[in-house]
């Protein structure tokens, strides 16, 4: 008898250890500009990354302040999808509000961007790091006064003629891109679950080489 009533305990004692275990969670955010014309463009891919991925769940964005948010729920983390509704240069401004509003820790904040350095389908999954003249990095640097955070780098290439940067990083993807774009979005978002399931490091490990 008192055996069976050890034994109850422990059960219901674990019961109510594992109801109180807070769910880990993520911010990730997906740069891009809002608006028709920027949609698809080479410097949303943040945004198409994130679009992707809430398809997978049949999930939808609703707007909210500073952006559009929604949840992810992935083997016990919660991630806190955010396309920042403030333009890309002043992204700063919506990390910061939601990181403080969900009370998200910065080791756990990831930032998908476009990079003009790296060749067309390149991901580069980084702990921290400077803006390499990225606009959106340096704001949130500036805003955050920090740039120990994760950040994950989607090359976009740099095939453009002298004077022709803007369009190119606001131009639709070329015919060639789209064949391989859906299979580097659907990396990225491996990336992501791995960052947040087994660490920035050995997630670097594994993917940048690729």
């Amino acid at each position: 008898m008192i055996k069976q009533f050890i034994n109850l305990f422990r059960s219901t004692n674990k019961s109510s250890t594992n109801k109180n275990v807070p769910e880990m969670k993520y911010l990730i955010v997906g740069l891009g500009n809002i608006g028709a014309e920027y949609e698809h463009t080479r410097h949303n891919i943040g945004f198409d990354v994130l679009d992707a991925m809430a398809r997978e769940k049949e999930i939808t964005f609703k707007d909210q302040r500073y952006g559009a948010v929604t949840e992810y729920k992935f083997k016990g983390r919660i991630f806190i999808l955010l396309k920042p509704n403030t333009y890309v240069n002043l992204s700063g401004r919506a990390v910061n509000y939601w990181l403080q509003k969900e009370k998200i820790p910065l080791e756990n904040l990831l930032v998908i961007v476009d990079d003009l350095a790296l060749p067309f389908g390149t991901l580069r999954l980084k702990p921290k790091g400077g803006d390499a003249g990225h606009n959106g990095l340096k704001n949130i640097q500036a805003m955050m006064n920090t740039a120990s955070y994760a950040r994950l780098r989607f090359g976009i290439g740099n095939d453009f003629s002298k004077g022709q940067q803007v369009d190119y990083v606001l131009g639709l993807w070329s015919e060639d891109e789209m064949e391989t774009l859906k299979d580097r979005i659907k990396t990225s978002i491996g990336i992501i679950k791995s960052f947040a399931t087994i660490g920035v490091a050995r997630t670097m490990n594994q993917f940048n080489k690729k």
